[in-house]
């Protein structure tokens, strides 16, 4: 980040790649560290919830197929239903377990990029101990952040749901007119979904750098967007393209070909996606931050490095929320 910050407004789809390599090429040791202990773990979770929700799931799908051809009421019927029973059970208990380790590490693994960006931003001093003492506090506003983006964003798919059921009843029985309304249902719902996904972890950025955060955070994220959304967009479809090739390359050789290969090429497989997949959340991290200072400087807001520095610093002690006069930005002429 040694751009001076009116120059980072004109940076584009090229240059936030190649400001997040050189980012992480001149501070290996720290996001090597940061990947170790938050980012790994995470990808392996991801992963490893795949592989076991698959066998878990196919065990009930067997299941299901015998109790259809069961006699019901004999003691076979009642003990596969039994076992059924406790298949579904044992699988909602690990989807919920999953659920709520996956976001503990995905809000620590934020946390943790950003307050390390910002440091780096401001010349400030950085190791990862401090990183790791920060991060627990920063992690609290994380959480209220990701809530309210829960709110909004199950309330988006159940008006989407709804509005596509009445719009399937209302075009009436013809298949080439409920095809055609489908299609532009989900290409609008897609547009939708990225773009709240896009408010969201620009204000992910927002908790953790300004007194922002939770329903506040995502109204500052949407007003900062505002003017970049092209080659934001653009830069999160690439990232969830790499995110989706990785997932299926994965799903495809470790899922529904696991008894096509052997015991070294699971392995091997495994620790690729792994690999790929932990880059992937690293830069994925890294640019939402670099998108946030680019929003700032678009909007022509100077970030007093002084004063964010100070802001940081307030996570290493007591908590001194940075007042809106010191980093909300005083305007500059360009």
């Amino acid at each position: 980040m040694d751009r001076e910050q009116e120059e980072i407004q004109f940076m584009g789809f090229f240059g936030i790649f190649k400001e997040s390599f050189n980012i992480v090429a001149s501070w290996r040791k720290i996001f090597s560290q940061i990947t170790i202990a938050l980012i790994i773990p995470l990808s392996f979770i991801y992963l490893a919830h795949i592989q076991i929700s698959e066998l878990l799931f196919a065990d009930i799908m067997h299941d299901e197929y015998i109790l259809d051809r069961t006699p019901e009421g004999t003691s076979s019927y009642n003990k596969i239903s039994s076992i059924l029973s406790s298949e579904w059970t044992a699988f909602i208990l690990f989807k919920i377990g999953y659920v709520i380790f996956f976001i503990i590490l995905a809000l620590l693994s934020t946390s943790a990029v950003v307050y390390t960006i910002a440091c780096i931003y401001t010349a400030k001093e950085i190791s990862f101990r401090k990183v790791m003492s920060v991060v627990p506090k920063v992690w609290k506003r994380l959480m209220v952040t990701f809530v309210w983006n829960f709110i909004i964003m199950f309330a988006y798919n159940l008006v989407a749901i709804l509005i596509l059921v009445l719009g399937l009843v209302l075009v009436g029985s013809s298949k080439n007119a409920m095809v055609t309304f489908a299609l532009l249902w989900f290409v609008v719902f897609l547009i939708g979904s990225v773009y709240i996904s896009l408010i969201y972890h620009l204000a992910t950025v927002v908790s953790v750098l300004e007194e922002s955060y939770g329903l506040n955070a995502m109204a500052k994220s949407q007003a900062l967007i505002k003017g970049k959304m092209g080659v934001s967009f653009c830069v999160f479809l690439v990232l969830g393209l790499c995110f989706l090739g990785i997932q299926l390359f994965f799903e495809n050789r470790l899922v529904i070909r696991k008894a096509n290969i052997g015991l070294v090429n699971r392995i091997g497989y495994g620790l690729l996606c792994l690999f790929l997949l932990s880059i992937v959340l690293l830069f994925g991290l890294i640019i939402q931050t670099i998108i946030y200072f680019i929003c700032k400087s678009y909007h022509h807001e100077n970030i007093d490095k002084s004063s964010l520095a100070d802001h940081l610093g307030g996570y290493l002690g007591e908590y001194v929320p940075l007042k809106t006069k010191d980093v909300q930005l005083e305007q500059y002429q360009v």
